[in-house]
């Protein structure tokens, strides 16, 4: 995995950004304001920017990414979140779910408007020659007057691994913009994505860990780099790109305010436009790729059950895109003091194209592979595939006040595969004072009877196939939230009914399971602090009834005991040791040749602190880090595994910085 290129072509892209985030008088300007994009119809969400210093190494460590991290081991690999309630659905083109936390957010974006360029770069490293894992990161938005931005976004991830045959190498970069109006508001946005993973299937035996003496006639440490893998010549191409537009043309009045009497000299009328009516448009492009390929036969026939197409080395390619319109109307916020909220009516068509290998396999007789025979598969999977959806929908907002705000989406399917789908999202809070302080208290609903994906329907590769025809799914879900920033507590309670819930069996194919599944969720959030000590607690408790189909470790924690202090006033410490840890439970394993998360019943992962040993500082508008993590390994016990036969990495030294060049 050659980095020279792609690392030319980087420090270019960077390079064109510096100059234009300087000012020669070296004032430094916050910026004005950031907003994230409320889908269907592209409501801002207002929305920070991230230049805090508490936690900022963490971010490098992939088994901190969530409170329980089903996970390949290194950053930029394979993973599943274990906290079920944000687990989000399969997506059209599933591949992306595994990497989904490296890549952009479908859908969504950071929007800034700034009063001068700014740059935020970041660039954290770690490890050494055989295990190194670098990634480079950086925002750019620049406004040509205080309605018209542009903006640059680039990230880029090599990370070698620590164990063989697990490199990873992803490049994203893209471009925004946006314009903000009287009448017209436009935003927009661009992604390129393209990754490149190798896939070593986990290690060969989880003793080279556990128990290194037993294999190697005695001797007790071992090198990560040592441990053998059950694959070498595999590997995964994934790449993609999105393309948005939201465009907004508002139909108002102008509301002329009188001279003000208190202000000597004012003898001018103000003429303010207010939107009463808005017309929507929203198109949003979407594509992606992936290849899988293992070179190594001898290999494939040990850890695949079947190969269908080809015994020797093979490439399985399988590629889809989808451009979907919304036009929309919507009756405004706050045009008068009877306004209360903003209501909207929208439909959306979107069109799916897929292509994948061609089926070559016999239907039947003594050439059909023995375990398609009881799969309902009496006909050949197409090698392309379309899907033409409508939805029809309805959203009801209020994003201003302090005391009452809420949001309510609902759409529901007309046409093809979405026909008879129902969505339904609501979310209500409410502010008030405590102790001085303001106590918020959120509710939230969410119904969805969808459709399966087409590609858990249908798919044709070297080692599965599969032909379903899956009911839809349904899920009922409520809950609320109680935050109070006085004694720095957050409760969360969430309960979900899903029925006809679709997951990867132990043959690592998808299947239905008929009935329902509950799950009961509850997190807490508590931070003590006395001056300069601060104690930080995240706690996840969630049970399914359903354990052998739906497994989810019963308790998650984690724990920041830190100080933070400023040193000759100018540099801010935060200096401390965390700890992830969750309960023993069947973790799923990982399939590399679909990137889904299989179930099994052999093996229980976790019981097991992670712990970091860091300080995280921040001088002026630089933030930089040291950092060594897994700190604990070999004095906390051996059994360090996120799922079967993929280990946590090991000990490790990182570092990084990442400064704002808003000046």
């Amino acid at each position: 995995m050659k980095r020279t290129n792609t690392l030319a072509i980087i420090l270019a892209f960077v390079t064109t950004l510096l100059p234009l985030s300087a000012n020669a008088k070296g004032r430094v300007v916050a910026p004005s304001y950031a907003w994230d994009i409320l889908p269907p119809l592209g409501l801002h969400e207002p929305t920070t920017i991230d230049t805090l210093f508490q936690g900022y190494g963490q971010r490098s460590v992939p088994v901190d990414e969530y409170l329980a991290y089903a996970t390949t081991g290194n950053l930029g690999g394979a993973g599943l979140n274990m906290d079920y309630l944000s687990q989000q659905p399969a997506s059209p083109f599933f591949f992306r779910d595994a990497v989904a936390n490296w890549r952009p957010v479908e859908g969504d974006h950071t929007f800034y408007n700034t009063r001068i360029p700014m740059t935020l770069m970041s660039y954290n490293t770690g490890g050494g020659r055989e295990n190194k894992q670098d990634r480079l990161q950086a925002v750019f938005s620049g406004n040509v007057n205080s309605r018209l931005q542009i903006g640059a976004n680039l990230d880029y991830l090599y990370s070698k691994g620590a164990y063989n045959y697990q490199a990873v190498k992803n490049l994203t970069w893209g471009f925004s913009g946006s314009y903000v109006g009287d009448r017209y508001e436009l935003q927009t946005f661009f992604n390129h994505n393209n990754g490149l993973s190798q896939q070593n299937g986990g290690i060969t035996d989880e003793r080279y860990i556990t128990n290194p003496a037993v294999l190697q006639g005695g001797q007790v440490s071992i090198n990560a780099k040592t441990i053998p893998t059950r694959l070498s010549a595999a590997r995964t191409r994934l790449k993609g790109q999105e393309f948005y537009m939201n465009h907004r043309y508002k139909v108002g009045f102008w509301r002329v305010t009188p001279p003000n009497d208190s202000i000597p000299g004012d003898t001018v009328e103000h003429k303010t436009y207010v939107p009463v009516t808005s017309f929507i448009w929203t198109m949003d492009y979407r594509d992606g790729k992936h290849i899988f390929y293992n070179g190594s036969p001898s290999e494939a026939s040990d850890f695949w059950e079947n190969q269908y197409l080809t015994t020797g080395a093979s490439e399985s390619p399988t590629s889809y895109w989808s451009l979907s319109n919304t036009v929309g109307i919507s009756l405004l916020e706050g045009f008068n003091k009877y306004a209360k909220a903003g209501l909207s009516a929208y439909l959306t068509h979107e069109i799916r194209r897929y292509r994948q290998c061609p089926d070559t396999i016999q239907i039947a007789g003594a050439d059909r592979p023995a375990l398609l025979t009881p799969y309902p598969y009496d006909t050949r999977v197409e090698s392309r595939g379309s899907q033409n959806l409508l939805w029809v929908g309805a959203q009801l907002t209020k994003q201003q006040g302090s005391l009452l705000r809420y949001e309510a989406t609902a759409k529901i399917g007309l046409v093809g595969a979405a026909a008879g789908e129902v969505y339904a999202d609501g979310r209500v809070q409410t502010r008030f004072k405590l102790l001085g302080d303001s106590v918020s208290i959120t509710a939230f609903g969410r119904f969805a009877n969808e459709s399966a994906p087409y590609l858990m329907n249908n798919y044709v590769s070297n080692y599965f196939i599969w032909k379903n025809d899956f009911s839809k799914t349904r899920r009922l879900r409520f809950g609320g939230e109680l935050t109070i920033p006085h004694s720095g507590t957050k409760i969360s309670v969430g309960v979900e009914n899903v029925q006809n819930l679709i997951y990867f069996n132990e043959q690592s194919l998808p299947t239905q399971h008929g009935g329902s599944i509950q799950v009961f969720s509850a997190t807490l959030n508590q931070n003590f602090h006395y001056r300069a000590l601060h104690w930080d607690n995240r706690l996840l408790y969630q049970t399914s009834s359903e354990k052998s189909v739906l497994a989810l470790p019963t308790l998650s924690v984690y724990s920041n005991l830190y100080l933070q202090f400023i040193i000759a006033r100018v540099l801010h410490v935060q200096f401390g040791i965390d700890c992830d840890y969750y309960t023993k439970y069947y973790a799923p394993t990982f399939q590399p040749a679909t990137m889904g998360f299989v179930n099994q019943r052999e093996s229980k992962a976790g019981g097991y602190p992670f712990m970091n040993l860091y300080a995280n500082m921040k001088l002026k508008k630089a933030r930089f880090y040291v950092m060594m993590s897994h700190i604990n390994q070999g004095m906390t016990g051996k059994n360090y595994f996120s799922m079967p036969l993929y280990p946590m990495n090991p000990r490790l030294f990182q570092m990084g910085v990442s400064v704002d060049f808003a000046n």
